[in-house]
Order: structure tokens, then C-alpha cells, then sequence
């Protein structure tokens, strides 16, 4: 198995495991971006010793499956940027209820993890004032409802995640999944530092949904919108 090794620390980091060099460089671009030109890092065997010593936070300690969230902003059949000066990526942000004990602290457990794994890219130590990608809903989101009682995050992908059904079938329907509708989604958190700006960011693996729920950004249904007609063809219906 392959690793990614810096040599100012001299030791394994990120937690990245592959099978091949290109693996895991490819895995490491996706963890911190072009940020991984910039620092010294080698992809290397994982000898047997180092790996049973590994002490770095791993995949499985920044991945989260969460529990039952509500999708908004969804952008997920096809990538979506606000403007043209930035990259498109599919996206969703995720509402947690604050009653979600579970899962805010594997989220919380996770962006610790991050920060171990990602002390290189921060500049070998971890900024007081780093920013994190969770959020509180009452106090950043007051006037939209959605967001009360409730933590959010952010959380895209350059490439397309996964979308299933309740049965793990395929999503192939927008109309299937919506902002507003209520998933579980598997996320993961890494370390970037862009410009002097560092933080941590959550990335998007795949989607279940879960239910459906009212729409969000003004989208109502057409059963919800209109009553039923009566037509010329129900008088001819009752005449007969």
C-alpha cells in the first residue's frame, strides 16, 4: 500500500492508504487541492511496521455517514457555481437539528481528525482561528426557518457523488431529490490553505434520501397550487 510522506516531517500523513503511487497522490489532490504541489510530500510504501504504528487521524476517522438531515441549495444532477469566476462543483448544504446529538459529534470528531491530518498544509501547526465548516443555523440563517433549531454545513465534490433511493436503487430524477426533501449523506473533512486562507472543508461522497419534505427556495407542487377542474367533459361524463 502506498502512502503520502512528507519529508519535512518525516513521517506518513493524511491517513491515505492505496494501492498504487497514482492512487494516492490523485487521493491527496482531492483532500487538499493544488495545495499538495506546494509542500514536500512523496508517495511511498506503507512499510508493515509504519503501518501498524500509524499514528495520523485516517479516511474512516474524517469520513461521517450522517443521520437523517434536510438537503438545501442542492446542486447534485449537475455542477453549479454562483458566478462565473468560480469553479462549478455539485454541492448541497446539509441542516442538522440540534437535537442530532450523534450525529454533530462524529461531525465534530471528524474535523478534529482533519486538523491532525492536515497540520502540513496548515503550515505545521493549527491557526486559533481556523475556520470550520459547521455552522449555526439561529444565528447565521435567523430569517429563514429551515435553518432554526438547527447546525449546517456546506459540502461539494468536482466529481459527481452517488445519489440512491431508500432501497439503493439509482437517482436518476431531479424531480427524486430536492432541496427540501431529507437525506443522509457521506461526507469527509480536510484541511486547505488557499492564499493564507485556512481552514477546514467538507467534501461530498454520496446521497441517500430519505423522505420527502416541503420544498425549499419558493418550489411548490402543482397539486398543492391547483384544485381540481371541472371540464367540459365531465357534463358529457354525467350526461351519458
Amino acid at each position: 500500500m502506498y502512502g503520502i510522506y512528507s519529508t519535512v516531517s518525516r513521517q506518513f500523513v493524511f491517513g491515505i492508504e492505496e494501492r498504487t503511487k497514482s492512487q494516492a497522490w490523485d487521493k491527496l489532490r482531492d483532500k487538499i487541492g493544488d495545495d499538495a504541489l506546494k509542500w514536500r510530500f512523496n508517495a511511498r510504501i506503507i512499510p508493515n511496521q509504519k503501518r501498524s504504528k500509524h499514528t495520523m487521524p485516517t479516511n474512516t476517522d474524517t469520513k461521517v455517514i450522517t443521520g437523517k438531515v434536510r438537503a438545501a441549495y442542492l446542486h447534485v444532477f449537475e455542477p453549479w457555481a454562483a458566478d462565473d469566476a468560480q469553479q462549478k462543483k455539485y454541492s448541497v448544504c446539509l441542516i442538522i437539528s440540534k437535537t442530532d446529538k450523534t450525529t454533530l459529534k462524529k461531525i465534530k470528531a471528524a474535523v478534529e481528525a482533519a486538523k491532525k491530518a492536515g497540520i502540513n498544509t496548515l503550515g505545521g501547526k493549527i491557526p486559533a482561528s481556523l475556520k470550520t465548516p459547521l455552522r449555526d443555523g439561529d444565528e447565521e440563517r435567523p430569517d429563514q426557518e429551515e435553518f432554526a433549531g438547527a447546525y449546517f454545513l456546506n459540502a461539494n465534490s468536482k466529481t459527481k457523488p452517488g445519489l440512491i433511493d431508500q432501497h439503493k436503487d439509482p437517482i436518476l430524477d431531479s424531480d427524486d431529490l430536492y432541496s427540501g426533501c431529507y437525506i443522509r449523506a457521506s461526507i469527509n473533512f480536510y484541511a486547505y490553505n488557499t492564499s493564507g486562507n485556512k481552514g477546514i472543508a467538507c467534501g461530498l461522497n454520496n446521497i441517500q434520501k430519505w423522505e420527502d419534505g416541503d420544498y425549499l427556495g419558493g418550489r411548490s407542487k402543482a397539486e398543492d397550487d391547483f384544485d381540481a377542474l371541472e371540464t367540459d367533459d365531465d357534463d358529457d361524463d354525467f350526461l351519458g
